[in-house]
């Protein structure tokens, strides 16, 4: 993994056209996070926007780094984790098209709480803290939207830690497989097929355990046809035997 000059990635754009402002504009529109503002507080944060590309296994940033920016990814995936002075990383969550991330680096400007890396060629819609401030004293509307965000991704980190405390590995990767399912899923006749090349290991940082006990689940998993796998893709078969297993 390379680590981004600056971890800001490499500029597509430098300056602001009227094109630009209306394509930014327009894309902001589309995604949760900034879906209920009106044109102009859209207008305005399009002023502030540039995009920026990261290569597949290129960190975005590390923990600890300085935040200072926001990133709304428009093409690619974004892994978001934590690494013990070891090695063993766990994974805090995915994020794709549409999707935010690094939004605490905007309301308190303190240095990173988890580190991020593309996991596929990347492009992101970028927000610096001092343009964010900026716009939202304008625009206060858009800091109600980001604490909402926030709060939000505090919940479920919530929810993590209680999954952690109360569930064992079966259940664990049984609830993870079907909340993929639901973020990141496409039917298919066989059911629902999880549109993320995912190894054992992948799965088992997501859940905070171990390649081996996950490996034992998905075995048990498959050889139950609750699940099948094809060229790193989960397919879940059996969906309300699979919510059973979430005990």
């Amino acid at each position: 993994m390379s680590h981004s000059a600056g971890g800001q990635g490499q500029p597509l754009v430098a300056t602001q056209s009227e094109a630009a402002l209306s394509e930014h504009a327009q894309f902001l529109a589309g995604i949760p996070l900034f879906a209920t503002l009106d044109a102009d507080e859209l207008h305005d944060l399009a002023m502030v926007t540039r995009r920026h590309a990261f290569h597949q296994g290129e960190i975005i940033f590390h923990r600890d780094d300085p935040g200072t920016t926001l990133f709304v990814i428009k093409i690619g995936r974004v892994r978001i984790y934590l690494s013990s002075p070891e090695g063993q990383e766990v994974a805090l969550a995915v994020f794709g098209a549409g999707e935010a991330f690094g939004e605490l680096a905007l309301l308190d400007g303190q240095p990173r709480s988890a580190s991020a890396v593309a996991i596929e060629p990347t492009e992101t819609y970028c927000i610096q803290r001092a343009d964010f401030i900026a716009v939202a004293t304008r625009r206060p509307r858009i800091a109600l939207q980001m604490l909402a965000t926030v709060s939000h991704r505090l919940r479920s980190t919530d929810a993590m830690v209680e999954d952690l405390l109360f569930l064992d590995v079966h259940g664990r990767v049984a609830k993870k497989l079907l909340e993929l399912a639901e973020s990141n899923g496409v039917r298919t006749p066989e059911g629902i097929r999880i549109e993320l090349k995912l190894t054992q290991s992948d799965l088992a940082a997501m859940v905070g355990a171990s390649r081996e006990s996950v490996n034992k689940v998905m075995s048990y998993l498959l050889d139950k046809q609750y699940v099948s796998v094809e060229k790193r893709k989960i397919t879940v078969m059996r969906l309300t035997e699979l919510r059973k297993r979430i005990c």
